[in-house]
């Protein structure tokens, strides 16, 4: 069973949309659906997805999977290591290698999970391996079932083809699309104090659609275009989906990749270890990001190249070179407010 937590003090949370997915199949519920996140992306790239064929259990057993590679031994989990330096980040991210303020490192660990395709194909942990059928069946369902409609979304609200996104999101294709469980380690209140309570900067993400399954800890705040933060809630029974750098690229700043960080939760959850569960929705690697032709950006004015730096980057590229510049020892991340990734084409970090 989930237990949701309660929270003191004020905390501001973020108006966001909620959309049905069970509307999809219905009568005009996928002309609806459209029209309701036409409305959302307008206001800030961030929205929450209800009733997507998972059940919380289905849920619980994923965290559970999570929390048994994160108990595993240091040197057993160091023998499935990422190649971080090299854009590669399957496999296991350890805790503190990015010095995130002078003498203060990252508090994450990452286990990273690719597609389950043969050109895909890695060693993993044993938990991994004995419950491979339940990942599986769990990731595909999120790519097929979830992922697959609101791309056709997508193309409704471009007035293109409904298959146009889908066929560059093909999960039998080469793509870096992946699932992850994740655990931010709780910090000391000195810590806290010198990171001014910012654990990860403000970033977008690389791809084109990130889902976020949600413990009851607070401690995500999405960026709204005023350049406030605010909280983004723990819905139960809901996935906190937000919009990434290559929907940005391919629509020409129609669809904008969302601003978001994570933050030391409030007071009352201060010594609570957040466990995340998170599928990335990437194109496929060989895909230029140069924008699309669709009717609905000819007339909302996006129609022209505005950031021609983009235009012969593939979506390969662009992860590889992010994960790459993201591990570098080179800077300490806080002293970072934009930085070039590849081919003249930059990322920009807020406060």
């Amino acid at each position: 069973m989930t237990l949701w937590l309660t929270y003191s003090g004020s905390v501001e949370w973020a108006e966001l949309a909620t959309l049905d997915l069970s509307q999809f199949d219905q009568p005009g519920g996928k002309e609806k659906l459209a029209s309701q996140l036409f409305d959302a992306i307008q206001k800030i790239g961030f929205f929450y997805i209800t009733n997507f064929g998972l059940n919380q259990d289905q849920v619980d057993q994923q965290f559970a999977i999570g929390k048994e590679v994160f108990q595993l031994s240091t040197e057993e989990k160091l023998k499935y290591r990422a190649d971080l330096e090299n854009g590669g980040y399957n496999g296991y991210k350890p805790l503190g290698i990015r010095e995130v303020r002078p003498g203060i490192f990252d508090n994450t660990e990452i286990y990273n999970i690719p597609k389950f395709i043969p050109e895909l194909e890695r060693t993993h942990p044993e938990v991994i391996n004995q419950n491979r059928p339940s990942i599986e069946s769990f990731a595909r369902h999120i790519h097929e079932n979830i992922v697959g409609k609101l791309l056709v979304l997508f193309a409704i609200i471009l007035e293109l083809p409904e298959d146009f996104f889908l066929q560059r999101h093909r999960y039998d294709a080469r793509s870096d699309c992946h699932l992850r469980y994740m655990k931010y380690h709780h910090r000391t209140s000195e810590q806290n104090e010198a990171l001014e309570n910012v654990w990860v900067k403000g970033h977008t993400d690389f791809g084109s659609l990130t889902f976020l399954f949600r413990q009851p800890v607070a401690a995500l705040q999405v960026r709204t275009p005023e350049g406030q933060w605010k909280w983004v809630r723990p819905y139960p029974g809901s996935i906190t989906v937000n919009l990434a750098d290559s929907l940005e690229f391919l629509t020409n700043g129609f669809l904008k990749s969302s601003i978001h960080r994570v933050v030391a939760p409030p007071p009352d959850q201060a010594e609570v270890d957040r466990l995340g569960l998170l599928y990335f929705v990437r194109p496929e690697d060989t895909l230029e990001l140069k924008p699309v032709v669709s009717n609905v950006m000819e007339r909302l004015g996006y129609s022209n190249v505005t950031d021609s730096s983009a235009v012969g980057i593939t979506a390969g590229e662009w992860v590889k070179a992010r994960v790459a510049k993201g591990t570098a020892r080179s800077k300490v991340r806080s002293d970072v407010a934009e930085e070039e990734i590849v081919k003249g084409k930059s990322a920009k970090y807020y406060d």
